[in-house]
């Protein structure tokens, strides 16, 4: 059997096919949403980077448009493309599948939001999306929402009473409650309001780094003590400044596993996998990003248009591998990079993805 890979936030896209496009002044030709961008490329990056599943962001994050109309818009392309793509990639809705996949040397891709925007209010949405295929639901982005605040808000008043049935829901319909994003106090909240063990798949270690996008560590010990896991991203939040690398990424993986231990901690990269081919090109279209995502109040400090929202020395198909290469040269068994690599992220959604609010707290 593979080595069991799960990156539980990242993308499938090849980057280039939108940087190239848009040096051709062709953007505007790409298809709508992240499907035009995955080719054979990037397919056979994936494949060849040893990836079991990773899950991907799908529906509205930000900007305009009616949250759910334009949610709906995307799961259907998404159900498209699963319908045109040969069988080597495929949707991933249990842990047994993740399973399968892995003893098959196949792709999974994980679906979840990275809002509770579409749900309009209504916590019963959770369970009609989680029949779409939504197995991972995040409740806030960097602001407010009706759920809760996000880390960019300067007064958190924590998991709001609609936020708790909205756990309840995702709790009873087998969906994964995600608290990256999320206010520290929302995050504090919403852990003790579930019922489930949660996960904050993408974030990093505030007492490393004074950053919201970080998790300060009495709150990585609670999302533990209550069966949860971390997962470290690669981003430029795992420094005060500068291009973060490899290095910067061990540092934050090692300082977690010291405050929760080796069954809480995992990886969720937010990046791709094939790499960027024209990084000149790449970060003048970062920073007009920027500038947008500024212009609307939902950057979070440390996005910097010189710091590419990839480790250089971490990336491309290999970079699972260089992961587990450098671990295991500082001295991390075997057994703990395979926890660290995929085998926690399954411990979780098994208990979390299956029927019903009970659960086996750690």
């Amino acid at each position: 059997m593979h080595r069991l890979v799960i990156n539980f936030q990242g993308s499938l896209v090849n980057p280039n096919v939108a940087l190239e496009a848009a040096k051709r002044g062709e953007l505007h030709t790409l298809p709508p949403g992240p499907t035009g961008r995955i080719d054979a490329r990037a397919i056979s990056d994936a494949k060849a980077s040893g990836v079991t599943a990773t899950c991907i962001t799908v529906g509205h994050v930000v900007g305009p448009g009616d949250p759910a109309v334009v949610t709906y818009r995307d799961l259907e392309s998404w159900n498209q493309f699963f319908g045109q793509t040969n069988s080597l990639l495929t949707l991933a809705r249990s842990a047994a599948e993740l399973t399968l996949l892995n003893a098959d040397g196949k792709l999974g891709l994980i679906l979840g939001f990275q809002n509770t925007e579409m749900l309009g209010g209504d916590a019963s949405m959770v369970s009609k999306f989680s029949k779409l295929g939504v197995r991972v639901i995040q409740l806030t982005y960097n602001g407010e929402n009706s759920v809760g605040f996000g880390c960019l808000c300067p007064q958190d008043q924590g998991i709001t009473a609609f936020g708790r049935r909205v756990i309840d829901a995702m709790n009873e319909s087998g969906v994964l409650v995600d608290l990256s994003h999320a206010g520290p106090m929302t995050l504090r909240t919403a852990i003790e309001a579930s019922a489930k063990p949660v996960a904050v798949s993408h974030t990093a270690c505030r007492s490393l780094v004074n950053n919201p996008r970080n998790v300060y560590d009495d709150d990585l010990r609670l999302l533990a003590k209550r069966g949860g896991v971390v997962g470290i991203f690669a981003m430029p939040f795992l420094r005060e400044s500068g291009q973060p690398t490899i290095e910067d990424y061990i540092r934050h993986i090692e300082h977690a596993l010291d405050v929760v231990g080796e069954e809480h901690v995992a990886i969720g990269t937010d990046g791709t996998i094939t790499q960027v081919d024209d990084v000149g090109t790449y970060l003048h279209y970062l920073g007009e990003a920027i500038k947008d995502r500024k212009a609307t109040g939902v950057a979070a400090p440390g996005e910097d248009k010189a710091v590419a929202l990839f480790l250089p020395d971490m990336t491309g198909p290999s970079q699972f591998e260089k992961l587990a290469d450098c671990l295991a040269r500082r001295g991390h068994a075997a057994s703990t990079v395979d926890r660290l690599l995929g085998k926690n992220w399954l411990r979780l959604v098994t208990d979390a993805w299956a029927p019903g609010a009970s659960c086996n707290m750690a």
